[in-house]
């Protein structure tokens, strides 16, 4: 009968796994560390603007999981914002279909500088399994100059943590030596 079967379902508990929290200290680690850069890169927090170019969702789900409990994006001073006139990363996801590629470009277009570009997944880093099809222009580097590729299918919140960390420090200015080198083979002055 089905009412046995569908009561034993209703009070049964799930099959799913606990989740594992990531450790404490490797979370508050990164989030002073990103803290500290964007600050001093930018005097503010980061404004993330999540762009789908024709993913198929595993991507945003993670990237989704950023801004849950465990990992809770805004503690470590990022943010996403609705606008990418407001964003100072584009965080690119899916291989850019015939579709979405005019969108990626205006949407480029209209984030005010410095944008940094993210191609966060398989499919933004070069088409992945949709490669070579007939509605997929490939990944967003033939599209838009990229500044930091994240890899995976799909990349951990941890990963994409890391990655925007890695981009931040990456972009901060080389630290000049307090005094001026001077080149052997020239004489010298006087």
């Amino acid at each position: 009968m089905l009412w046995p079967q569908l009561a034993k379902r209703l009070l049964s508990r799930p099959l799913t796994e606990a989740v594992q929290p990531p450790p404490e200290e490797v979370v508050q680690a990164l989030a002073a560390k990103l803290e500290a850069t964007s600050r001093a890169r930018l005097g503010r927090s980061l404004s993330i603007r999540q762009v789908d170019a024709g993913s198929c969702n595993g991507c945003e789900l993670e990237i989704n999981a950023m801004s849950g409990v465990l990992y809770d994006l805004e503690r470590l001073g990022l943010r996403f914002v609705a606008s990418p006139r407001h964003a100072d990363v584009l965080l690119v996801t899916g291989p850019v279909t015939r579709n979405m590629r005019e969108a990626l470009e205006r949407t480029r277009a209209c984030a005010a500088e410095p944008c940094w570009i993210i191609a966060a997944g398989d499919c933004a880093v070069d088409g992945g399994v949709f490669k070579g099809s007939y509605a997929v222009e490939g990944g967003v580097a033939p599209v838009l100059a990229v500044d930091l590729l994240i890899p995976g299918c799909p990349p951990t919140p941890s990963q994409l943590l890391e990655g925007l960390l890695a981009l931040m420090r990456a972009q901060d200015p080389p630290v000049r030596a307090t005094a001026p080198r001077v080149l052997p083979d020239l004489p010298p002055p006087g």
